[in-house]
């Protein structure tokens, strides 16, 4: 047993190819190879001898293939190590001006609010942009009637009459989003929806196509003073001060009590401030949870409790970075582009600035 100790921890510490390892291993401990025939032989061994022979076996097999084990990763590490000084680049050589790309505002502040809520504990949902009746509408407690729910409002996707599948929309908000989190996660759950969303509109401060952002906490003690805290929190580190909030009472098909939110602001010499003055601007709605959305996501209303919120990302871009035209947003215009762009290698945090 010595001299196959001797003889194949030589081989492997020599060897200096993967290939050649391989048949070492294969030699040794494959299904012909010596130590495994040597295994065979313990039947025809006394009690004792087959004790003795056996374990002193079993500790040259461990031994031989921990060296195995040892010499592959070597080799492995010596290859990549090559491998980089093969591939080297200077990464941190300068961009070419005229090649240098930009973040766009929407990105960014999507890359803000998810490091701002993700700092509070929220994860990340997602869900189609395509959704069907049921999770557009129904399971968030918007009833046949009402108004969001007619082609003057909402994007329906053609279907022929004789088609026995339920109505299709692009969505028109990302409520669904939290009602697929519910049905696959359950309680409790904290998660934020950020994503595109449809609706037919068309102004200065309204797209066809825009950028929202909503959030749900459900807990068994959860109450709308969780919910201001916890907005007053991300306004206060996404504007960079301390931002006051107001609670308004307002109607909500899928929240019950509910609120709109507003945030003080002033405005000097044509200019908005937020966080200072005796104005207020809404920016949000709000409010706790309904019981039959709670139903729809498979949650029990007599035990849990959540709120929910949602605001729209390109609205509150503007109001930070000042941008004066939502639709500017949509025109892929290099200038613009360029003026409110953000450096693609600062992403933002909540411990190091959201933006430099």
């Amino acid at each position: 047993m010595q001299e196959l100790r001797d003889k194949y921890l030589t081989a492997v510490a020599e060897t200096s190819d993967e290939g050649a390892l391989e048949e070492i291993r294969l030699a040794a401990l494959g299904k012909k190879g010596e130590i495994s025939l040597k295994m065979r032989e313990l039947g025809k061994m006394s009690p004792e001898e087959r004790q003795s022979t056996g374990k002193a076996l079993n500790l040259l097999k461990d031994e031989i293939d921990a060296a195995l084990r040892a010499k592959k990763a070597a080799l492995a590490d010596a290859a990549l190590d090559a491998r980089l000084r093969e591939e080297w680049l200077d990464v941190t050589l300068p961009g070419r001006p005229r090649r240098a790309g930009t973040i766009h505002p929407v990105s960014q502040v999507m890359d803000e609010v998810t490091a701002i809520f993700a700092d509070m504990g929220f994860a990340v949902a997602e869900g189609p942009q395509i959704e069907d009746d049921w999770h557009n509408f129904d399971a968030l407690n918007i009833a046949p009637e009402h108004p969001a729910r007619q082609e003057h409002d909402t994007f329906f996707m053609h279907r022929a009459e004789d088609d026995p599948r339920p109505p299709h929309v692009l969505r028109t908000h990302t409520s669904p989003v939290q009602i697929r989190a519910m049905l696959d996660q359950g309680a409790p759950i904290r998660v934020i929806a950020p994503g595109r969303v449809y609706r037919m509109d068309m102004d200065q401060t309204h797209t066809p196509m825009f950028h929202q952002i909503e959030g749900m906490a459900i807990g068994r003690d959860i109450s709308m003073a969780n919910l201001k805290w916890v907005l007053e929190e991300f306004f206060s580190a996404y504007f960079g001060i301390k931002v006051k909030t107001r609670f308004r009472a307002s109607h909500f098909p899928f929240t019950e009590p509910s609120a709109e939110v507003d945030i003080q602001c002033s405005w000097v010499d044509g200019q908005l401030r937020i966080g200072e003055g005796d104005g207020w601007m809404e920016v949000l709605g709000s409010g706790m949870m309904h019981p039959k959305v709670l139903q729809s996501g498979g949650i029990d209303p007599s035990e849990w409790q959540g709120f929910a919120f949602g605001m729209g990302i390109d609205r509150i871009a503007m109001l930070k970075y000042g941008i004066p035209d939502l639709r500017a947003f949509f025109e892929s215009d290099l200038r613009w582009l360029k003026h409110y762009g953000f450096n693609p290698l600062e992403l933002p945090t909540v411990f190091g600035g959201l933006n430099r």
